[in-house]
């Protein structure tokens, strides 16, 4: 591996360990506090439209993508 691949490397892991994205299942209220909470903090970077469960489950689904630092 060449230096130049070791650092394009080293970059591409650094910028992926600055977020963590994650799907959020609940009732829309629950959701809606924890999105305000991240949106507060500064830590929300997208937050996706809500998606029902479908069936008789009344709860939705998110994804959400914060920074870590």
């Amino acid at each position: 591996m060449t230096t130049r691949e070791r650092t394009y490397t080293r970059a591409n892991q650094q910028r992926a360990a600055q977020y963590t994205e994650l799907w959020v299942i609940g009732s829309p209220e629950d959701i809606a506090v924890m999105i305000h909470a991240a949106s507060r903090t500064g830590r929300l970077v997208f937050v996706s439209a809500p998606q029902p469960m479908g069936g008789d489950d009344t709860r939705h689904r998110r994804y959400l993508r914060l920074r870590t630092h």
